[in-house]
C-alpha cells in the first residue's frame, strides 16, 4: 500500500501514515463478498492479497464475471462508491484475501483538508474511467482468445487461481470455447 500511494508522487510519508492509520486491513476467505449488489459501497479498498471478481446477473439471471482484481489494485464498486447509490454489482473473494480498507467519509475528509488526497481521488477517477473503456474497446474488437492471451500475460501467476466458468463468463464464451482456446495456445 506504501509503494501503491508513493507512485502517485502526491503524499509525504506523513500523509502515508496517516492514511495508514485512517484505514483498516480485513482479511476475507474463499467466497466471502466484498459488496454485494444492492449494497451501497462506502468503502475503497486495496489489494494486499487474493483475487476478486466483480459480476452482475443478466436479465436471464446469469452471472457475468466483467472483472477481476488483484494484488496491488483499488478494489470497490465505483458507480455505487461515488454515487452512494445501490450496488447493481457483486465483488467476490477467489481466493483467501487481505485487502485494506478505509471509509469514503474518511477520505473526503482527508481531500477537505489535503488538496493532495483531493488529486489522488481525481486521478482514481480518470484511471477508473480508462480502464472501463479499455474494457469496452477490448470487448468489441478483439476475439475471445486474444482477451484471454491478455489475461494469462498479464496475471500469469493468478490465472490458474481462477475457475474456469469464471473465466469464459468474463471472455464472453462457454466453457467448450473456452476449452477450444486453451487448446490452441502453446504455454
Amino acid at each position: 500500500m506504501i509503494q501503491y500511494l508513493k507512485s502517485f508522487n502526491l503524499f509525504t510519508d506523513q500523509e502515508i501514515n496517516e492514511f495508514l492509520k485512517l484505514s483498516q486491513t480485513i482479511t476475507l476467505s474463499k467466497g466471502d463478498y466484498y459488496i454485494n449488489n444492492n449494497e451501497i459501497c462506502k468503502t475503497i479498498a486495496f489489494v494486499k492479497k487474493g483475487i476478486f471478481r466483480s459480476y452482475y446477473f443478466s436479465n436471464n439471471d446469469n452471472e457475468i464475471t466483467y472483472c477481476f482484481t488483484f494484488p496491488n489494485k483499488l478494489l470497490m464498486a465505483y458507480s455505487s462508491f461515488i454515487s452512494q447509490k445501490k450496488s447493481e454489482e457483486n465483488i467476490q473473494a477467489l481466493t483467501d484475501a487481505e485487502i485494506i480498507s478505509i471509509p469514503k467519509a474518511t477520505l473526503e475528509t482527508l481531500a477537505q483538508t489535503n488538496s493532495n488526497w483531493l488529486r489522488f481521488l481525481k486521478i482514481i477517477a480518470e484511471q477508473e474511467y480508462v480502464e472501463l473503456e479499455k474494457w469496452i474497446f477490448n470487448h468489441q474488437k478483439d476475439k475471445a482468445q486474444q482477451r484471454y492471451l491478455d489475461l494469462i500475460t498479464k496475471q500469469p501467476e493468478y490465472i490458474k487461481e481462477i475457475p474456469l466458468h469464471y473465466i469464459a463468463s468474463y471472455l464472453g464464451v462457454t466453457q467448450r470455447h473456452l476449452s477450444r482456446i486453451r487448446a490452441n495456445i502453446t504455454y
